[in-house]
């Protein structure tokens, strides 16, 4: 009898395991790194000397013959697709994966509280990100920096708010 209820157990650990893991938009494969709370102490961040850049993907998933980052939202998926802001952070997670452990990912995971995307790692899309990186080091060298959003709801997070002269807040 005991034989039977240890079985039991192991079977709806594994499927309890199974369905947090889908929840969390994870392919299959083995979880190398997890910057979540709940999967015990935050992973050391990656950090690229060549792009000077360093971040901390929530997740990534050794899936056969690659890396996967994968990055959690908490909200839902904007209807057209995801947010600019998100697609360039996986591809930034992407970058530093490559660098960190001398293999490029083919693609990348956003999961948004009800959608999951794939966004697959084109050399496009990293030209992009060098080119924003690029972007965003020539504006921290300037004074002034005009807004790029007509979000107020950003306004109001925002930290310059209050000296920001183009705030919508």
């Amino acid at each position: 009898m005991l034989p039977l209820i240890f079985i039991l157990l192991a079977l709806l650990l594994w499927f309890l395991s199974r369905q947090g893991r889908q929840a969390a938009g994870l392919p299959q494969g083995e979880v190398v790194y997890s910057d979540t709370s709940r999967w015990g102490r935050p992973e050391k961040p990656l950090f690229s000397a060549r792009l000077q850049l360093t971040g901390k993907p929530d997740y990534l998933v050794w899936e056969g013959a690659g890396y996967v980052p994968v990055e959690v939202k908490s909200t839902d998926a904007p209807p057209s697709g995801p947010y600019a802001a998100h697609v360039y952070q996986l591809a930034a997670y992407c970058a530093l994966v490559a660098e960190a452990y001398g293999r490029r990912p083919d693609y990348g995971l956003i999961k948004y509280a009800d959608k999951l995307w794939r966004m697959d790692f084109t050399p496009q899309l990293e030209s992009e990100l060098l080119d924003l990186l690029e972007d965003m080091r020539t504006d921290g060298e300037t004074d002034e920096v005009a807004r790029s959003h007509d979000s107020a709801a950003r306004c109001r997070g925002c930290g310059f708010r209050e000296v920001c002269e183009e705030s919508l807040a």
